[in-house]
């Protein structure tokens, strides 16, 4: 690099650094790096601007030349190593904890902080937990002792950790609704669709306490459980979440969250989608005010006798895309008509006034589905005949199994007990589930096409994923804390590593099963060389690459310098409006 003046159309002699390369044919070019300033301006600031300008030049010049040069390490084979230091660090929280910055929610800790007297560093503690939840989920005093194993140890003490859980506890909602504020600079939210779910979460304890109440596990578990409640956008990045006592009915906690919602997101217009166990009449009533509406799942076993009727009726179909009705008797019974249209989803729908309130039933019927779930059943009741054939194991406490097709016969055909318990293939309830086979039905307000609300219904997957992921990726469960505010810390960390982690996805474009991005940034690792820098020990892959070229910064050359990391390390705290590409 050399420095350049340029004496200008009207004689304003402009200070540039200039750089010399070959390009690809092998002809010499130039380019500017970087604009100095004008020679007046630079009087102002220097007593000699070309000394300070070829001295400034020269220092960009060392620190390329440092960049570049090839690094030699002097290794003994009868040295030995230094006892108790930790050689190999963890790195893929790098990524993480960008996201975490660019969520401004160190800004949201420090604005917190600014209430309390603590001296700890909130933000510091926070995205601490909040990585490790995702990469190392485990207890609190494993997260700090894990947590010393970064390229960047924290320095808080066990101690602050704890006494954090209480303010991030206090401040739940405050941060939900901050974080809300701030993920736009990701990109545009997609509020107008919401889905709502609840799951239970067991703890390691016998007893109640707290909000730790006996309730209807999901797990089937005999434990306490505590009860979340979760919010998704259209997009699946959550949204906002909830915690109550485990014994809640999870009817009653959808409003509340909603409310606040509206209060703190100031949110007004949007669609909340359910399944039929949140699907009450006054949730339903709730969503038919103002701008918003619902979608929820409808169980055709509760309907009406005329409205199952109506819905399981063999005629009146659609298919989306086309003018006529079909009879699906017709179909099932023609060999040609049940091939072509294996893939397609019939629909019908119709309005009703129930309650006080008018509602859209809208019916879909696949035959795809439909033998799907007689496969399912005639495992099953494989199953049933080989356990007749041994009524000893036969087990009645699981009513959702293949044994509910189990009857158990108690008296004889005139009434009277029977002196002999037997028991036989019930095909009674056989018959029952067959006749919902390949049916499907939602409940809505909305008056816009089938097509779109069959979609829109679809995106509910996505929430049952959530739940799925933080139980099994996220350690969420089993619950180990005892005080009911560290518990909802607890979860307000699962919540906000859910969020990034679900970020990161995005910012990748789903490229990537969750699992393969954990394996990858679980095993980002580093060898620190304490005098040189950091030589990566992980496996360059295509994952890794796609991480590096999206988040604006490398550390897949042989070695990432001392100097390097610091800029790593500064980088990653930019918020997204001041982030650009670290060359």
């Amino acid at each position: 690099m050399y420095l350049y003046i340029d004496n200008g159309k009207y004689g304003h002699n402009t200070f540039y650094v200039k750089k010399s390369f070959r390009k690809e044919n092998g002809a010499v070019s130039t380019k500017t790096v970087e604009n100095l300033g004008r020679l007046d301006d630079l009087k102002k600031l220097h007593d000699d601007p070309i000394v300070w300008a070829k001295a400034y030049i020269e220092e960009l010049n060392q620190k390329e030349k440092e960049s570049q040069r090839t690094i030699l390490l002097s290794l003994s084979p009868t040295k030995q190593i230094e006892p108790d230091k930790v050689a190999m660090l963890d790195g893929g929280y790098l990524f993480l904890k960008n996201i975490f910055y660019k969520l401004n929610l160190n800004s949201v800790c420090q604005k917190i902080s600014e209430g309390y007297d603590f001296k700890y560093n909130l933000s510091e503690i926070l995205s601490t937990l909040i990585v490790n939840r995702v990469l190392f989920p485990c207890s609190k005093q494993a997260t700090y002792e894990k947590s010393q194993d970064s390229l960047q140890a924290p320095k808080f003490s066990l101690k602050d950790m704890y006494r954090s859980l209480k303010v991030i506890a206090d401040s739940t909602d405050y941060i939900q609704s901050e974080m809300y504020k701030y993920s736009k600079n990701l990109g545009k939210r997609n509020d107008c669709i919401l889905y709502y779910d609840c799951t239970n979460f067991y703890c390691e304890i016998e007893e109640e306490k707290g909000i730790r109440k006996y309730g209807v596990s999901k797990e089937n578990r005999p434990n306490p459980i505590v009860e979340m409640g979760l919010f998704l956008d259209g997009d699946g990045i959550p949204l906002a979440f909830c915690v109550h006592d485990g014994n809640t009915n999870e009817q009653k906690t959808l409003k509340p969250l909603e409310k606040q919602i509206i209060e703190d997101f100031k949110l007004s217009k949007f669609i909340v989608c359910t399944d039929a166990g949140l699907s009450s009449i006054d949730n339903r009533k709730f969503n038919n005010c103002g701008e918003r509406a619902f979608i929820t799942t409808q169980s055709i076993k509760k309907m009406k006798v005329f409205q199952k009727e109506w819905a399981l009726g063999t005629d009146g179909w659609s298919l989306i895309g086309h003018n006529k009705t079909y009879n699906i008797n017709e179909i099932l019974n023609n060999n040609d008509d049940f091939e072509s249209f294996f893939d397609s989803v019939f629909y019908k729908e119709r309005w009703f006034n129930e309650n006080g309130i008018e509602q859209r039933y809208l019916v879909t019927f696949s035959i795809k589905q439909m033998k799907y779930q007689r496969n399912i059943r005639n495992e099953q009741l494989e199953r049933v005949k080989k356990t007749l054939k041994n009524t000893k194991s036969i087990d009645r406490t699981r009513q959702t199994d293949y044994k509910r097709f189990i009857e158990k016969i108690t008296v004889t055909n005139a009434g009277e007990l029977a002196q002999k318990t037997t028991y036989s293939l019930n095909t009674a309830k056989i018959f029952d589930e067959e006749q919902y086979d390949g049916f499907y039905a939602v409940a809505t307000n909305l008056e816009d096409n089938a097509e779109s609300i069959i979609k829109i219904n679809k995106g509910r997957w996505e929430i049952e994923e959530n739940f799925r992921f933080m139980k099994d990726e996220f350690d969420t469960r089993p619950i180990y804390l005892s005080r009911d505010d560290h518990i909802k810390a607890h979860f307000t960390t699962c919540f906000l590593a859910l969020t990034i982690f679900r970020y990161l996805e995005k910012i990748i474009e789903n490229k990537y099963t969750g699992q393969q991005i954990l394996k990858e940034l679980r095993n980002f690792k580093f060898h620190k060389i304490q005098s040189e820098g950091y030589i990566p020990i992980y496996t360059r892959t295509q994952l890794t690459d796609d991480l590096h070229n999206k988040f604006g910064f490398r550390t897949d050359t042989q070695i990432v310098t001392n100097a390097t990391m610091k800029k790593i390390f500064s980088f990653i705290k930019k918020r997204i409006s001041q982030s650009t590409e670290l060359n």
